[in-house]
């Protein structure tokens, strides 16, 4: 599986970006794309996650829940990561992921559960 991400920049605070993450290859029907940020001096994090296995669940870090949306389109083998009330705090290189397979809920928010990752782009918010 291969991962394309796209659509970060520069923006202001209080402003939106809209993040895309296309997979190719083959994948299992049980699968999970991933949201993940990294901030220069800090560790990777969870930001948000959909899960499709049989239904589909969605998955939120604390910190963006009712800014950030993610939502996945199964034709375009495509997730989204809407953002919005963006903050400084946001600053960050964000990565998507792919758990091929099956998922437990408390992997969903660990890097270490995705064997697949994007290449990151990177989103800056700054007046």
């Amino acid at each position: 599986v291969q991962l394309q991400a796209s659509g970060g920049g520069l923006v202001q605070p209080g402003g939106s970006l809209r993040l895309s993450c296309v997979a190719s290859g083959r994948t299992s029907t049980s699968i999970t794309m991933g949201w993940f940020r990294q901030a220069p001096g800090k560790e990777r994090e969870f930001v948000a996650g959909v899960r499709s296995s049989g239904g589909t669940t969605y998955y939120y870090a604390d910190s963006v829940k009712g800014r950030f949306t993610v939502s996945r389109d199964n034709a375009k083998n495509t997730v989204y990561l809407q953002m919005n009330s963006l903050e400084i705090e946001d600053t960050a290189a964000y990565y998507c992921a792919v758990r091929d397979g099956r998922i437990i809920t408390s992997e969903v928010k660990r890097a270490a559960a995705y064997s697949y990752w994007g290449q990151g782009t990177l989103v800056t918010v700054s007046s």
